[in-house]
C-alpha cells in the first residue's frame, strides 16, 4: 500500500497579560510536489520583551522563512534550503535594527527567537535559535529536542544569548531526528513552557485526543492559571502516516507512467520529431539524430536500450536524467529541448551538439598546448558549479560525457548518475556502495561506499586534467581495486612528464 506523509496540526497563540502580542507561527503543508520535495514546515517565532518593535521580527521571520523556503530549488537538501533562507532573514533582522534608531540599544532592536519543524520523507529537521522549544512527544514521554540559548545572569534574571537578528552571523542549532506514525511534535514560547511541567503537557495533549487544536489552546489556558505573564503560543503536529519508499520515488516521475519509446527509423516521427540517423548506441540507451519539424531544429533524441527496460534502477537514472537536465541552465551542460512538449512515450530531448566527444577529441590531439588544456578544464568546471550550486554531483564525469562543439565550447551530458541532495532525502537506504560512474575516473573513497560530494567531481575533473597533460591516467588501473582504508593510503601515483 502506498502512503504519503500526512499529519493532524493544531495552533494557538495568546498575548495574555500583555498590550501587543509578540509571538508569531505559522505552518504550511504543501501540495503532493513540494510535499515530497521540500515536506511541511512548521515556526514558531517569540519577539523579545524589551523591544517595541521585536513582533515585526517575529511576524518576519516566520512568514519570511514559510515563504522562501518553499521558492529554493528542488534539488536542494533541507539544511541547505533552510539555513540559505534564515541567514537571508537574520541579515536582514540585523540590518533593520542598524538602520533605526536602536542600533546602538540592540535589546530594543528587530530581534526575536526562531524554532522551525520541518518534516520530509520519514525524518524531522530541527532548526533552532533563542529560547522557543520544540519537544517530541512518544507514548507518554515527552522529550524536549531543542537547548535553550539563554545565559542566567542572576536566579531570576537571564537574557538570550542567541537570538535572530541580534548579529550579522548566525549561529543556528541543526538537529535530525527520524519520523514515525504517531510522532506529536510540539512547538512552544517560554510563556508556556515556563509554567506548565512536562508531565502536564503531555497530559493535556493525551486528553485531547484527535483535536491538536484543543490541545493547543488548552495548553495556554493551562499556562495563564498558573500564573503565565507572557505572550503565549503552541503548535501541535501529529505524524499520522510517513510516505512509502514506492510514493517517493515517484517525483523523479514518468518512468513507470509513460510507454517505452520504439527503435526509431530514419524518417519516422515522434511527437514532432522526424529521426535522421543512429549516432550512438550502448546497453543502456540510444541516441538519434532528429530534427524538430516545427522548428527546423536539429535535436538528439534518447531512448532506454531494450535491455535496459526490465531494470527499475537503470530506469529510474533515466528518468534522472530527465529531471536534472530541466533544471540546470548553463552554457557548459546540454539543455533539454522543448522540455514542457507533451510525450507519448519514455525519451529524452535536448539540444544537438554539432561536434566530437573530449574522448577523440584526445586521440586527435594527442599533445595539445597547456593555454588549451587550461580552457578546456576551465569550461569543465563551469559546467560542474552549475550542477554544485544545485547540490547536485554529476558522479559520471569522462571524456566520453564531455562533447566539444565545432566552436570549441564545452557541453557536459548524461546526468543519469547524478546525486541529487534534495532526492537522495528521500530514500530509505544509502547509495549504493559501489561508484555510479566511469571506474577509471571516480573518487578512491566511492569505492569504499563512502557519500558522494562535490570532491568527488573534483577528483574526476583532475584525473582528466592529469589525462589531457601527460596523455595517461594519474593512478592507472589501481583505484578500482581499492577495498579498504590502508590500500586507499597507500595509493601514490606516479609523476609523468608533460610535453609542451
Amino acid at each position: 500500500m502506498i502512503s504519503q506523509l500526512s499529519v493532524t496540526t493544531g495552533q494557538h497563540s495568546d498575548k495574555g497579560h500583555k498590550p501587543v502580542n509578540q509571538d508569531f507561527h505559522g505552518l504550511i503543508i504543501p501540495g503532493n510536489q513540494q510535499l515530497q520535495s521540500k515536506g511541511i514546515a512548521v515556526a514558531i517565532a517569540d519577539g523579545i520583551s524589551s523591544s517595541n518593535v521585536s513582533q515585526i521580527a517575529s511576524e518576519s521571520a516566520v512568514a519570511g522563512f514559510l515563504s522562501d523556503y518553499y521558492s529554493t530549488p528542488e534539488s536542494w537538501s533541507v539544511k541547505q534550503s533552510a539555513q540559505r533562507v534564515l541567514r537571508a532573514s537574520n541579515a536582514w533582522l540585523h540590518a533593520q535594527t542598524r538602520q533605526s534608531r536602536y542600533r546602538y540599544d540592540q535589546d530594543r532592536g528587530y530581534v526575536c527567537t526562531l524554532s522551525v519543524l520541518i518534516l520530509k520523507s520519514a525524518t524531522a529537521h530541527l532548526f533552532h535559535v533563542g529560547d522557543a522549544r520544540i519537544y517530541r512527544l512518544q507514548g507518554k514521554v515527552l522529550e524536549q529536542l531543542t537547548t535553550d540559548h539563554r545565559v542566567w545572569l542572576s536566579r531570576d534574571e537571564s537574557c538570550l544569548n542567541r537570538a535572530m537578528g541580534l548579529s550579522s552571523q548566525l549561529d543556528i542549532d541543526y538537529l535530525t531526528v527520524p519520523v514515525w506514525p504517531g510522532d506529536t511534535f510540539v512547538l512552544a514560547t517560554d510563556g508556556v513552557y515556563e509554567h506548565l511541567s512536562e508531565g502536564d503537557m503531555a497530559g493535556i495533549i493525551r486528553e485531547s485526543g484527535d483535536d491538536p487544536d484543543a490541545a493547543a489552546r488548552q495548553l495556554i489556558a493551562a499556562a495563564l492559571a498558573h500564573g503565565s505573564d507572557d505572550n503565549l503560543s503552541a503548535q501541535i503536529v501529529r505524524v499520522d502516516s510517513i510516505p512509502t519508499q514506492k510514493s517517493n520515488e515517484d517525483i523523479t516521475l514518468d518512468a513507470h507512467q509513460l510507454p517505452f519509446a520504439p527503435e526509431l527509423l530514419p524518417g519516422q516521427l515522434l511527437d514532432g520529431y522526424r529521426a535522421l540517423r543512429l549516432i550512438h548506441a550502448s546497453s543502456r540507451s540510444h541516441v538519434y539524430l532528429a530534427v524538430d519539424e516545427a522548428s527546423n531544429r536539429q535535436v538528439a533524441i534518447k531512448v532506454p536500450a531494450m535491455d535496459m527496460q526490465q531494470d527499475p534502477r537503470a530506469l529510474e537514472h533515466f528518468n534522472t536524467e530527465q529531471w536534472v537536465a530541466q533544471r540546470i541552465n548553463s552554457p557548459h551542460v546540454v539543455r533539454p529541448f522543448a522540455p514542457q512538449r507533451q510525450r507519448s512515450c519514455l525519451y529524452l530531448a535536448t539540444e544537438y551538439v554539432q561536434g566530437t566527444s573530449l574522448k577523440q577529441w584526445l586521440l586527435d590531439n594527442p599533445n595539445p598546448p597547456l593555454e588549451t588544456v587550461r580552457q578546456l578544464v576551465e569550461q569543465i568546471a563551469r559546467g560542474l558549479r552549475a550542477f554544485h550550486r544545485l547540490e547536485m554531483v554529476h558522479q559520471d564525469l569522462k571524456p566520453d560525457n564531455i562533447l566539444i562543439d565545432d566552436q570549441g565550447t564545452l557541453v557536459l551530458i548524461d546526468f543519469g548518475a547524478t546525486r541529487i541532495a534534495g532526492l537522495q532525502e528521500l530514500r530509505e537506504h544509502n547509495e549504493p556502495t559501489w561508484p555510479r560512474g566511469a571506474a577509471l575516473y571516480s573518487a578512491p573513497e566511492t569505492f569504499l561506499g563512502e557519500p558522494t560530494n562535490w570532491q568527488a567531481d573534483q577528483f574526476s575533473l583532475g584525473v582528466i586534467t592529469y589525462q589531457l597533460l601527460t596523455g595517461q591516467l594519474p593512478y592507472g588501473t589501481r583505484v578500482p581495486g581499492i577495498r579498504n582504508q590502508n590500500q586507499l593510503r597507500r595509493l601514490t601515483y606516479h609523476l609523468s612528464l608533460i610535453h609542451i
